[in-house]
């Protein structure tokens, strides 16, 4: 085997090794974000929905849980990726609502989202 051969399959490699890891990487983000791990739904009140992020911006929000008027409120932390259901969210801020999420585990960046909670669903409960 000449020389010339083994360096082109090293440089060859170079190229190929990183190639593979990407789309590992991409392979594995896209089953994460198609999988969710838990569905379910959380209400209250909207109290804090903004965009935020540096490159990658997403809509992320506090929904105040209040069991008993009067007492703490337990805050849930969700993501809103879609643009129709973060202004459906803005739109019905102020009053009670119903979240559908879904959980996302493994998510290999806070490019996709703060949380794990992603939102699907908003409706307004009266």
């Amino acid at each position: 085997m000449p020389a010339s051969s083994g360096r082109l399959i090293w440089r060859f490699g170079l190229f190929l090794v990183p190639a593979i890891l990407f789309a590992l990487l991409a392979a594995y983000t896209w089953v994460v974000l198609q999988w969710s791990y838990s569905e379910g739904e959380r209400a209250g009140y909207v109290q804090k929905f903004s965009r935020k992020g540096w490159f990658c911006k997403t809509w992320e929000g506090q929904l105040a849980l209040v069991a008993i008027p009067g007492s703490m409120p337990e805050i849930f932390h969700f993501t809103a990726r879609d643009e129709a259901i973060a202004a459906r969210i803005n739109g019905l801020m102020g009053r009670r609502v119903a979240l559908t999420y879904q959980q996302h585990v493994g998510i290999p960046s806070t490019c996709f989202g703060e949380t794990g909670y992603f939102v699907v669903d908003v409706k307004a409960i009266e």
